[in-house]
């Protein structure tokens, strides 16, 4: 593998870790809020910069419940 092989495999891996993390389902979530504020505001040309703070708050006790949750 070459050195630019490499290096884009390295930032591939960082950028993976870096928006997933520890959980691939919190990242689809603030990803499909995204997709819906854009689909809300194009379609319908209604302001939607709720959309997202409503899609974080609704997953945010998802987040702490699942992190605080015993391990089996």
């Amino acid at each position: 593998m070459s050195w630019v092989g490499a290096r884009l495999l390295a930032l591939g891996r960082f950028l993976y870790d870096f928006i997933i993390g520890e959980d691939w389902r919190l990242a689809a979530g603030v990803a499909a809020g995204i997709a819906i504020t854009a689909l809300i505001a194009h379609d319908s040309g209604v302001s939607a910069w709720w959309v997202l703070p409503a899609v974080v708050v609704a997953m945010l006790p998802i987040s702490v419940w699942r992190a605080t949750r015993p391990r089996r």
